[in-house]
């Protein structure tokens, strides 16, 4: 067995286990993308038909999932990637007629208010969504009892309790790590507004365990992956789950 291999995973995440892990690889923005939105989206009630903003989409990945598997029509926003490199994507994924591409900065949407039934976010949120007043700006662009969900980096204690950055984490990620919360801190910052209600806050127990099989994948495959990728298979192999997760966060329109 290869690290690819390990990638597949249907007793886990059977919707992501149909899509050929060096594909998905290839588009690598950040890790295991697929997983993190198969598991968020059994939080959400994504319907046929459904208009879907992925926030954050990066090269694509995401928005191509949502598509095949929901049958929503997606609005691909991201800021780093530009929206002719991503529509290739999706052409090529036989989405074309149901994602849209553009490029977007998270903090300047050009849409219509009310203009969406639900809103996505996988491992984007922790560059633009934690300041107080980003939920009241992102809630206005959803249909009354619109859903939102994302999924981003967490800790199992916030860093403002620990007093500091876990050594170990901060070697490798620096100063990021002060954006990674931890869920119950995500359902706060949601629920204070009263803009919205919080139906899920959870920190995946093995969130780190799968980024590490990730992180070894990219290692293995990327021609470049041994440098770039080991100080985050260190990172994550003495982390072993104390502090280091995934926060999924769903929650509806008031």
């Amino acid at each position: 067995m290869t690290a690819l291999n390990d990638l597949i995973r249907p007793d886990r995440y059977p919707r992501s286990s149909t899509y050929d892990p060096a594909w998905l690889l290839r588009l690598d923005m950040g890790p295991n993308p697929l997983w993190m939105l198969e598991d968020l989206a059994a939080d959400l009630d994504l319907r046929p038909g459904m208009r879907v903003l992925d926030l954050g989409s990066g090269r694509g990945a995401t928005s191509v999932f949502l598509a095949r598997e929901y049958g929503v029509e997606v609005v691909a926003a991201d800021w780093w990637i530009a929206a002719e490199e991503a529509a290739a994507v999706f052409a090529e994924a036989g989405v074309g007629d149901q994602v849209t591409a553009i490029r977007a900065e998270a903090h300047d949407l050009p849409f219509e208010q009310e203009s969406f039934d639900a809103i996505v976010s996988i491992d984007a949120f922790e560059y633009f969504g934690t300041a107080d007043s980003y939920l009241p700006y992102l809630a206005r662009f959803l249909r009354p009892d619109g859903q939102l969900g994302m999924a981003t980096p967490g800790m199992t204690r916030e860093v403002r309790d620990l007093g500091a950055i876990p050594p170990h984490v901060k070697e490798v990620v620096g100063w990021e790590a002060i954006a990674w919360h931890t869920a119950e801190w995500w359902r706060f910052q949601w629920e204070i507004t009263e803009l919205v209600r919080v139906t899920s806050a959870r920190l995946q127990p093995d969130g780190w365990a799968d980024w590490l099989l990730w992180a070894r994948a990219c290692a293995e495959f990327r021609p470049d992956g041994r440098a770039q990728n080991q100080p985050v298979i260190d990172m994550l192999i003495k982390d072993g789950g104390e502090f280091l997760g995934f926060a999924l966060v769903t929650a509806r329109k008031s």
